[in-house]
């Protein structure tokens, strides 16, 4: 499958259960069409309305397509899980799940073959995250930054992700600016998620509770963002630099962080780099 695009994709589109895939050569996409084709074998989760009960052809008849349709309804749920398997985002998952419970064990198969998943620009609770990220056994990827529309992950979401079965296997988790989690939720993820190599914490309140516990349990830690946590102390650096030996870059911008601890840090680590750099900065200025 060589593309997959999904358009003008909106709730009361997939409600009329008008999602046609076009299929053309080794290409598909998915694109609404004024043929509404709906069959109540799918299984669609809508009772008493007789409009989706049976097919309405609008389309004029002058024109003719060109393209092989098949409703989506029809379609095997392995073939549904392939196409789902291409999505990149949790709203395009939540969308295509909603459509009818054919689609729904689609996506529940698709989430069991993810290695990645995002729900980046978009208003996640604990419940939706803990729901999909318990069905992605083979997740490595998980990004739950803080969408446009404001995110609601707290502590009790970190939990069901830190007891999920994939958490020991995450390599790369970014929590950016999701200001409801405290230390507590972030301690019982890292304290699971023992193969990480990137954390993005930047935007949160967490302390040095939470680094000390990443110093502990991430000894496999490449990269470290702790943009603006500004109740983590240089102390909690310090431990990071003594029990991450693979650790090479911390970003520190806008924390407190002295000339003399980032040489001390260097001494540590050689190849620890903090971004942005005090040293690097000092080093500049004395040579010009």
């Amino acid at each position: 499958m060589e593309g997959l695009r999904w358009e003008g994709l909106s709730t009361s589109g997939i409600e009329t259960g008008a999602w046609i895939l076009h299929i053309s050569g080794a290409k598909m996409a998915m694109r609404k069409t004024s043929v509404e084709v709906h069959d109540s074998n799918c299984g669609l989760d809508v009772e008493g309305d007789q409009h989706h009960q049976h097919m309405m052809i609008t389309v004029g008849e002058k024109r003719k397509l060109e393209d092989t349709r098949i409703c989506l309804c029809h379609v095997p749920v392995d073939v549904l899980a392939h196409i789902f398997l291409q999505l990149t985002s949790f709203k395009d998952m939540a969308w295509a799940s909603a459509v009818c419970r054919k689609w729904k064990e689609g996506v529940r198969e698709a989430l069991a073959f993810r290695e990645k998943l995002s729900f980046a620009g978009w208003r996640a609770d604990d419940v939706t995250v803990g729901g999909l990220v318990e069905g992605a056994s083979k997740l490595l990827e998980l990004d739950i930054s803080l969408g446009r529309w404001g995110s609601r992950i707290t502590d009790a979401g970190l939990h069901r992700i830190a007891n999920s079965p994939c958490c020991p296997n995450l390599t790369s988790v970014s929590l950016w600016g999701v200001t409801g989690i405290t230390d507590e939720g972030v301690v019982e993820l890292v304290r699971m998620a023992r193969s990480l190599e990137h954390l993005n914490v930047g935007g949160t309140f967490i302390t040095d509770v939470s680094v000390l516990a990443i110093a502990d349990h991430n000894h496999h830690l490449k990269v470290l963002n702790l943009w603006g946590c500004r109740h983590v102390t240089e102390s909690g650096i310090v431990a990071l630099a003594r029990s991450c030996p693979k650790l090479t870059s911390i970003n520190v911008w806008g924390m407190n962080i002295s000339l003399t601890c980032e040489l001390r840090l260097a001494r540590l680590n050689p190849n620890l780099q903090l971004k942005p750099s005090q040293a690097r900065n000092h080093v500049i200025r004395g040579t010009s």
